[in-house]
């Protein structure tokens, strides 16, 4: 008999929340006043800067060379190869990172940077009707929970997992292990929503969670062909799927 879902944890980024203006943009908006950048090209540039630092400095352990927090400094490396990968010179650059850096920081700490998607607080909503709990598991630094306060949706997400805090990111399998442990709930009765495929999707369905991948028409953070058959278009989606459980329970 399959168990009733007690728990919908959620994303954050291009799940529950997006830019306000496409990252790209505000970027160039800040690099403006010290040098020029093409809105297309720190497009390009950032993906390629954040999946190095991702990579170089996983769950945002410190930047040694940077005398700063460590996701301050993680941040900072990020932007400095975003603008000199969008052809900026490395020394207006260095020059002006201490200026850039604090406001695109602050900016992203608020609803100055991000806006809830339409369905976000609905659907959030509806979910406790049903009598089920809402959570976070997201791959990001602690000013995304300043974000969630700003925008008044921190408190109906409990348990709160953010990687800065965690120390281990999607696709871990224990960053799962300890959402459910501070739910209190078991991997079969709760159900992931995301927008990546590897970190959400496959993530949660490696640690035994059901999953489901969010693809909204606008796009997101992540471009895949690949749609497995648990994916949705829209929050509102979900439900579907959880009724659907509820019938053969």
């Amino acid at each position: 008999m399959a168990k009733r879902i007690k728990i919908v944890f959620f994303d954050a980024l291009f799940t529950i929340v997006r830019p306000r203006l496409p990252i790209e943009v505000q970027y160039a908006q800040e690099f403006a006043p010290y040098f020029t950048a093409n809105p297309g090209d720190v497009k390009t540039s950032f993906k390629t800067a954040l999946k190095q630092v991702q990579v170089d400095h996983p769950a945002y352990s410190r930047v040694a060379s940077v005398e700063s927090d460590a996701a301050s400094a993680w941040w900072a490396e990020v932007i400095r190869r975003t603008a000199i990968g969008a052809g900026a010179e490395p020394k207006a650059v260095d020059d002006a990172l201490p200026k850039i850096v604090p406001s695109l920081l602050k900016r992203f700490s608020s609803k100055e940077g991000y806006t809830l998607y339409d369905d976000t607080v609905p659907t959030l909503n509806a979910l406790h009707r049903r009598g089920i709990r809402t959570g976070l598991v997201s791959n990001t630094d602690l000013r995304m929970e300043l974000v969630l306060k700003d925008l008044g949706i921190f408190d109906k997400l409990s348990p709160a997992l953010f990687s800065e805090r965690e120390g281990i990111e999607k696709p871990d399998k224990e960053i799962w292990n300890r959402a459910l442990r501070r739910a209190q709930v078991g991997n079969s009765e709760a159900l992931h929503v995301g927008d990546e495929l590897e970190a959400d999707y496959n993530g949660a369905i490696a640690a035994g969670l059901h999953a489901l991948l969010l693809k909204r028409p606008e796009g997101g953070r992540e471009e895949t062909s690949e749609s497995p058959a648990h994916t949705i278009s829209s929050l509102n989606e979900l439900f579907e799927f959880i009724e659907a459980r509820e019938t053969i329970s």
